[in-house]
């Protein structure tokens, strides 16, 4: 027997709810209810516009702005050198929506999961067509000096990151930063900072002169200072105390589950939140430290995944992306924002990544060409790309698995099949 809360129910697509009061229990001065839902006919209709508002569009939407702006990066750039853009497409496969505009089609595709622009000239089978008109021949993409060609491939993440940074602003900006205080909320006895005299409810106001905002600032300022005498000022009843503390040398595990050396003063946080209003340019500091944060940490877990520290079955693809988005829109729209970011920042360093197909490969072609004054041979591109394309279509298979084996539906089949 269930029992839901009339509200689940009825998202749920349950028909017959009955309130129904069910062997009270007096537990002190208070009663304790259920209530029983009847599962009668689910609503599919109800379930499936569910699915839809907050699963399937928000996706389409998140998908759609980033591609958007990866792509975009590439036109506007191309167009300012003066190359010929031939499409702009969202998505891939059979086109739904397109239009032509001037020289270039503008179109939206079946397949959401990507987006391309194709440059006259862009494909190395017509570096050698002879038969292009000379207006047409020196707007051709590969008729452009190098670092030109560069720009042009390397402006789709960066237009990525630019979006991550717009992102971060316009939040900051907005919303504040939400930060834990910096307040004392436990000192274990016997510690570094208990014997220094730090107690509980103290503020720490400052550490060897850095003025501490948040609880964070004040981890950043110790971790590595094991044996060294910190000058640390709090504040108590509205009375700024002076004392010296000397962090000790500890061993912790970091995000990825390894132990690393750190330092320890003996102090814990309170944990309560404040948001901190920001102006123009405190959102715009704020937005650069965040996205340069973000950029750093999916710069390390690639190296985690190539060291092993990371299992690739951690991984995902489209699919989790899918269930992280109606998650957060289930839970509030305004969580998609910072999301946005986070994915876009993800976007532009998988692509920087040198491998033959994505714009990072590409830019090693273009180095090696800008080293050894001549570009690489056509067959050698064409393998490359081949070998890139298999890599790409491999990594592909990997985080379809491992997001279908996340859902549970799927991990029951594979268990019926293999026992």
């Amino acid at each position: 027997m269930d029992f839901l809360y009339l509200e689940i129910a009825e998202l749920r697509g349950y028909q017959e709810v009955s309130k129904k009061i069910i062997s009270p229990e007096l537990t002190g001065t208070s009663s304790v209810f259920s209530i029983e839902a009847q599962p009668a006919t689910l609503n599919w209709g109800i379930i499936s516009m569910h699915f839809f508002l907050y699963y399937i569009l928000p996706f389409l939407v998140v998908l759609g702005v980033l591609i958007f702006f990866h792509e975009l990066g590439h036109f506007l750039t191309a167009k300012a050198f003066g190359v010929k853009v031939l499409k702009f497409s969202l998505g891939f496969g059979p086109k739904l929506i397109w239009r032509t505009m001037g020289e270039t089609e503008y179109a939206i595709r079946f397949v959401p999961l990507g987006g391309f622009v194709k440059m006259l000239g862009e494909d190395v089978e017509e570096e050698e067509n002879l038969n292009l008109p000379p207006e047409d021949l020196e707007r051709a993409f590969h008729k452009q000096p190098v670092l030109m060609r560069m720009a042009i491939v390397g402006a789709g993440p960066v237009f990525n990151l630019v979006l991550a940074l717009i992102t971060f602003f316009g939040l900051y900006l907005l919303s504040g930063l939400q930060v834990m205080t910096p307040e004392v909320g436990q000192v274990t006895e016997g510690s570094p900072a208990f014997e220094a005299g730090i107690r509980k409810g103290d503020m720490i106001v400052a550490i060897q002169g850095e003025q501490t905002r948040e609880w964070a600032e004040i981890k950043g300022l110790i971790h590595d200072k094991a044996g060294q005498p910190l000058e640390i000022i709090v504040e108590r009843a509205n009375t700024l105390v002076s004392m010296t503390v000397t962090p000790k040398k500890t061993v912790v595990k970091n995000a990825f589950g390894e132990e690393v050396p750190s330092s320890i003063i003996g102090i814990v946080a309170a944990g309560k939140m404040v948001r901190l209003k920001m102006g123009p340019w405190g959102a715009f500091k704020e937005a650069v430290l965040a996205t340069t944060k973000w950029v750093k940490l999916t710069g390390l877990v690639i190296v985690k995944l190539f060291q092993g520290v990371i299992s690739v079955k951690t991984i995902g693809g489209p699919i989790l992306i899918g269930q992280m988005t109606g998650q957060l829109a289930e839970e509030n729209i305004g969580y998609l924002i910072p999301f946005v970011a986070i994915i876009s920042i993800n976007l532009a360093v998988l692509n920087l990544l040198p491998i033959p197909i994505l714009d990072g490969g590409m830019i090693i072609f273009l180095l090696m060409e800008l080293i050894l004054r001549k570009p690489l041979s056509l067959a050698t591109r064409e393998w490359a790309l081949k070998i890139g394309l298999f890599l790409l279509i491999l990594l592909m298979v990997v985080v379809t698995y491992n997001d279908l084996t996340r859902i549970e539906l799927f991990q029951r089949l594979l268990t019926k099949i293999f026992g």
